[in-house]
C-alpha cells in the first residue's frame, strides 16, 4: 500500500513493506577496566569474523599495547596519539578502510570522549557552558557516525570507571554510594552498538548488556575467544547481500528496473540509493546519446 513520496521525480516511494534481514556490518563494543583483557579479547573476537590477521587493524590509544600479542598474528597496528579530537579518529578509521581492512578494532573510544583533545577538554577550552555543547556535540556524531557506517567490521573497546551518587540515610547523613561501573564515553553509545560485552572480572569473563542478535543475552558469563568471532560472522552473514544487489544495480538498463530493485531491498534502502541514482545518470546519459545519433542518421 502505497503512503506518501518524497525525492525527486517521485523515485523513492514510500510502502510498506515485508520485514528483511540484510547482511549486515558488526558494531561490537567491548568495555571493562583497565587490565581486564580487552584488547585481547577483541583481537580473538576480530580474527574469529575474518579468518584473516592481515585483514584486521587496531587503532591503538593505549600506548601501543595492541602490539603486546603481535605472537597471535600478522595483524595490522595504527598508532594513535594525542589530541584525540574525534577527526583524528575519523581519518584513522579512513585510512584503515581505504587499506582493505575487514575489521577495526578502536582500543579505545574512550580517549575521545575524555582524553587530551577530547570532547571535554574541547568542551571547557570554549568555556565549558551548556551552549558550548552545541559546537562539540556535532564533533562527536561526526565521530559516531564513522563508527557505525564503516564498510569495515567495527570493534570498539571502551574503559570503565566506578559510579557514585550521593544519598541522604534515615538519619539525614549524606553517604557516598557506589552504583557499579560506567562506561567512560557519551552516554548512548550502545544503542549503535549490534553486541555489547561487558567484562565482569579480571578473569576475562564477560556478558552481554546488549544483544541484537540473540545470541549471547540471559546466557551464563563467558570467555570471548575466536569461536565467538565466527558465530557473529555466521549470523550477520545471513540474509541479502549487498554486493549481489549492487551486481543487480549494474547490470540494470531501464529507469523502470532500478526503481525496481529499490523497492524490491527496503531494508538496504539507505545503502543502494546513492547507487541506485548513480547507474540512473548513467542510464539517461546512454538513452540521450542514443537518441542524439539517430537524429544524425535521419539527417
Amino acid at each position: 500500500m502505497i503512503i506518501g513520496s518524497v525525492t525527486p521525480n517521485n523515485f523513492y516511494i514510500m510502502k510498506l513493506q515485508q520485514a528483511q534481514r540484510s547482511q549486515v556490518k558488526l558494531r561490537i563494543g567491548l568495555s571493562g577496566p583497565s587490565g581486564y583483557g580487552k584488547t585481547y579479547s577483541a583481537l580473538l573476537l576480530a580474527f574469529g569474523v575474518t579468518q584473516d590477521w592481515s585483514k584486521i587493524a587496531v587503532i591503538d590509544t593505549e600506548n601501543n599495547s595492541a602490539s603486546l600479542y603481535s605472537h597471535l598474528g600478522g595483524y595490522n597496528v595504527l598508532p594513535l596519539e594525542e589530541p584525540y579530537t574525534p577527526s583524528r579518529y575519523i581519518q584513522a578509521i579512513k585510512i584503515c578502510q581505504e587499506a582493505g581492512m575487514e575489521v577495526i578494532i578502536v582500543d579505545s573510544i574512550s580517549h575521545e570522549w575524555s582524553g587530551k583533545g577530547g570532547c571535554l577538554e574541547m568542551h571547557e577550552q570554549l568555556g565549558g557552558r551548556f551552549q558550548d555543547w552545541s559546537k562539540v556535540t556535532p564533533e562527536h556524531n561526526k565521530f559516531i557516525d564513522a563508527l557505525v557506517q564503516s564498510s569495515s567490521h567495527i570493534i570498539a573497546t571502551t574503559r570503565r570507571k566506578v559510579d557514585y551518587s550521593l544519598d541522604r540515610d534515615m538519619n539525614g547523613k549524606t553517604k557516598v554510594m557506589k552504583l557499579g561501573t560506567k562506561e567512560i564515553t557519551r552516554e548512548g553509545w550502545e544503542y549503535e552498538l549490534t553486541v555489547n560485552f561487558e567484562f565482569i572480572n579480571d578473569n576475562h569473563l564477560v556478558k552481554a548488556s546488549k544483544d541484537r542478535t540473540g545470541l549471547f543475552m540471559d546466557k551464563p558469563e563467558f570467555v570471548i575467544n575466536g569461536a565467538t568471532g565466527k558465530k557473529l560472522k555466521n549470523w550477520c552473514s545471513e540474509g541479502i547481500s549487498l554486493d549481489n544487489v549492487k551486481k543487480e544495480i549494474a547490470q540494470c538498463h531501464h529507469l523502470k528496473g532500478l526503481k525496481y530493485i529499490y523497492e524490491k531491498y527496503p531494508a538496504l534502502a539507505k545503502e543502494i540509493y546513492p547507487i541506485i541514482m548513480e547507474r540512473k545518470t548513467a542510464i539517461e546519459s546512454t538513452n540521450a546519446q542514443v537518441i542524439e545519433e539517430n537524429k544524425i542518421e535521419k539527417l
